[in-house]
C-alpha cells in the first residue's frame, strides 16, 4: 500500500472517528451524565468538605464532554485507520468492510473490554484521590498488556495455520490469549475502593453506560470507516454510457439499442 493510500485512509479514519464520536457523545449524554449527577449527589451528601469547583457542572456535562469525546474519537480513528492499513490482506482474504469490522471489534475487546473486566469504570465519587496515580498506571498497563497479547495471539495463529488449519489455529491462539489475560488478571493487584454504602444499582448502571459508549464508538467507526475505505480501495464498474467508442458491444446490447 503506497503512502498516498495510507494518507487517504488516515484522513478517512479521522472523519469516521469524528462521526463515531458524535454518536458516542449522544449515548454519553443520555445514559452517562444522569449517573454522574447521581454519583456527585451521593458524594456531596456524604462529604464533610467540598473543594472549589473550577468548571461548572453544566460546562462539564456539555462543552467539556463534547470536546473530550470528539477529540478522543478523532484520535482513535486515526490510530485504527493505521491498524487497518497493517491488517488489510494480512488477516485473511477479507475486503475493506470486513477488515474494518475486525479491526473495530479487536480494538473494542483489547483496548476497552479486557481492561474493563479487571479495572471497571467507576463514578467520580468512587476512589481515593491519593491512589489515582496508581490506579491510572495499572489501567494503562492492562491496556498495553491486552494489546500486546492480542498481537502475539494473531502471530501465533498465523504460525499455527499451516499445520493445524485456519479454524484450529484460531481456536488455539484465542485460548492462548485467554490464558495469558487470565494470568495478567491474577498477577496484577486488584483495586476496590467502592464505599460500602454506595448504591449498587447506580454503580451497575454507570458501568453499563460506560460500556455502551465504547460499543457505540467502535461500532460506528467500523461501519463508517468500512464504507469510506471500500469506496477508496475498491474501484466501481464503469457505467454503460462511459464505454469508449472503440469498445466492442455485445449482441444483446445491439438488440436493446435497436429497440
Amino acid at each position: 500500500m503506497n503512502s498516498l493510500s495510507v494518507r487517504a485512509l488516515l484522513v478517512r479514519g479521522m472523519i469516521a472517528g469524528l462521526v463515531a464520536g458524535a454518536l458516542a457523545l449522544v449515548v454519553a449524554y443520555v445514559l452517562g451524565e444522569p449517573r454522574v449527577d447521581a454519583a456527585i449527589d451521593f458524594e456531596e451528601a456524604h462529604a464533610h468538605e467540598h473543594g472549589e469547583e473550577v468548571f461548572s457542572r453544566t460546562l462539564q456535562a456539555t462543552g467539556g464532554l463534547a470536546t473530550g469525546v470528539l477529540v478522543f474519537g478523532v484520535a482513535v480513528g486515526g490510530i485504527a485507520a493505521l491498524a487497518f492499513c497493517v491488517a488489510l490482506g494480512r488477516i485473511g482474504r477479507f475486503g475493506p468492510r470486513a477488515t474494518a469490522a475486525f479491526v473495530s471489534l479487536g480494538a473494542l475487546l483489547t483496548v476497552y473490554v479486557v481492561p474493563f473486566l479487571k479495572y471497571p469504570a467507576n463514578p467520580p465519587s468512587v476512589g481515593d484521590p491519593d491512589t489515582i496515580g496508581k490506579r491510572t498506571a495499572l489501567y494503562f498497563l492492562m491496556i498495553a498488556l491486552s494489546v500486546l497479547l492480542a498481537v502475539a495471539a494473531v502471530l501465533l495463529g498465523k504460525r499455527l495455520a499451516p499445520r493445524l488449519g485456519n479454524w484450529n489455529a484460531t481456536v488455539a491462539a484465542s485460548a492462548a490469549f485467554l490464558v495469558a489475560v487470565g494470568l495478567a488478571y491474577a498477577l496484577l493487584p486488584a483495586v476496590n475502593e467502592v464505599p460500602k454504602d454506595f448504591p449498587a444499582m447506580l454503580l451497575w448502571k454507570f458501568r453499563l453506560a460506560a460500556l455502551a459508549i465504547q460499543v457505540t464508538l467502535w461500532a460506528g467507526f467500523g461501519l463508517v470507516f468500512g464504507h469510506l475505505a471500500e469506496r477508496l480501495l475498491v474501484p466501481t464498474a464503469a457505467p454503460v454510457g462511459a464505454r469508449g467508442a472503440g469498445e466492442p458491444v455485445s449482441g444483446d446490447s445491439k438488440a436493446a439499442a435497436a429497440h
